[in-house]
């Protein structure tokens, strides 16, 4: 047994637990891990994990606002370090898709809830964050318009949209290859062809 996570404190606990179940998910389809397999990888019984999270559900739950407050922060970060729009979205495009590279479970577990029928919490959070996502790159994409960095004909929202389907196109590729951490090498090129896309024509 683990005896070091057995004496960490609660919070730090439950982040090693949600970190446990992103590796997993990087080996094994997100809707077949059992809290046992969770306890197993952590070297702890099903009960200590069930003192720290009341059911499944509330660990998958806080597994989705782990991945949306770490990838969100990483977006904001980017577009803070770039002036110009599509220098913005590259960084961006990029910093995706490093995340993905370093976590190859988080894209397979959002793909899961996504596709679920049922309205869980897990799954109201990831669309949160695409909600969320969405809203930062359309921001983006409105302010290199008027700044005449980006052109003036393209619908905001239908570029959002591609972006996302981009990477998500990518990522979905890189993981059916069996290779994730490929991505960091596609992606650059990837992006080169959306920036002439919705670059300035002028």
């Amino acid at each position: 047994m683990n005896t070091h996570a057995i004496r960490l404190p609660a919070d730090a606990r439950r982040e090693l637990t949600v970190e446990a179940v992103i590796a997993l998910a990087a080996r094994h389809s997100p809707g077949e891990i059992t809290t046992a397999a969770i306890a197993r990888e952590m070297g702890l019984t099903q009960g200590a994990l069930f003192r720290h999270f009341p059911s499944k559900g509330a660990l998958w739950e806080m597994t989705m606002d782990w991945v949306a407050t770490r990838l969100l922060a990483r977006v904001d970060a980017a577009i803070a370090a770039h002036t110009c729009a599509l220098d913005a979205l590259q960084a961006v495009f990029l910093t995706h898709a490093d995340f993905v590279a370093a976590h190859p479970g988080v894209p397979r577990m959002l793909f899961s809830e996504l596709q679920r029928v049922e309205d869980t919490a897990a799954k109201r959070v990831a669309r949160s964050l695409l909600a969320a996502y969405g809203k930062r790159l359309r921001e983006l994409i409105a302010g290199g318009q008027r700044r005449g960095e980006l052109s003036p004909d393209i619908d905001a929202e239908a570029a959002a949209a591609l972006f996302i389907g981009t990477i998500q196109g990518l990522v979905m590729q890189t993981l059916l290859s069996g290779k994730p951490k490929h991505i960091r090498t596609s992606a650059p090129g990837v992006f080169a062809l959306y920036r002439r896309c919705i670059g300035s024509t002028q």
